[in-house]
């Protein structure tokens, strides 16, 4: 269900830049905004803090231009609708099941997506900054537009069939992840902790390193390569 916007003359936006990858943001104003705790199908130019949504089902329900704050939507079900233009702080998504819906010019910040199901995910200038996916899956999830990661943890989760192509992966750590068919040309991952990263070399084709992670990088080589390094 698609949100009618509220009459605005111009909506204010602000640009995050991540190395070479450029996000655009919605800039919202608490004080334009109406307070509420309720979930409905349609919520725009809300305020919402503290809401307890543990375990809801949500079907095609869009979120439009609206201030998310230490909601709980942990063992939630979501499939289509949209996030659009939201800003979204601690926020707990643990165990939810997130399909099909489309992630659009959104800031997402100090959020927990552990064990978080996301299929069929589109993400459109999307940040996700000091985010928890440990143990998450992601499945199919692509990159429409400019998007970034930092300061995240996707330790012992899966990517598989990703399209997210030229994207920021910054200071994150990887340990553990599981990649399988992914398409990640021109994604920049400077700084992320490799070690345990478990992946074909050529789900990194085109990737960009930093010279740091080129040890954590001939370790993945020569695991995938079944070398055996011996001392002369």
């Amino acid at each position: 269900m698609a949100c009618p916007p509220r009459a605005r003359t111009v909506e204010d936006t602000r640009t995050t830049t991540i190395g070479d990858v450029k996000v655009l943001l919605s800039d919202l104003d608490p004080d334009d905004l109406d307070s509420t705790t309720d979930l409905a199908e349609c919520l725009t130019e809300a305020l919402v803090n503290g809401a307890a949504w543990h375990g809801s089902h949500l079907e095609d329900v869009s979120i439009r231009s609206s201030l998310i704050t230490g909601v709980d939507l942990s063992e939630s079900t979501w499939e289509a609708g949209s996030l659009y233009g939201c800003e979204i702080t601690r926020t707990d998504f643990s165990g939810a099941t997130l399909t099909g819906i489309t992630i659009e010019r959104c800031a997402i910040t100090g959020s927990r997506f552990t064990g978080t199901r996301l299929t069929d995910v589109r993400l459109k200038d999307v940040l996700f900054d000091g985010c928890r996916f440990d143990y998450a899956t992601f499945q199919r999830v692509t990159a429409a537009g400019s998007v970034a990661f930092t300061d995240c943890t996707f330790a012992n989760g899966a990517w598989s069939s990703c399209r997210l192509p030229r994207i920021a992966l910054r200071s994150c750590d990887l340990t553990g992840l599981e990649l399988d068919s992914c398409h990640l040309d021109g994604t920049d991952l400077r700084g992320s902790r490799l070690h345990g990263l478990k992946t074909p070399l050529d789900n990194l084709h085109g990737t960009i390193l930093g010279q740091d992670q080129l040890p954590d990088l001939t370790r993945l080589a020569v695991a995938a390569l079944d070398l055996t390094v011996q001392e002369e």
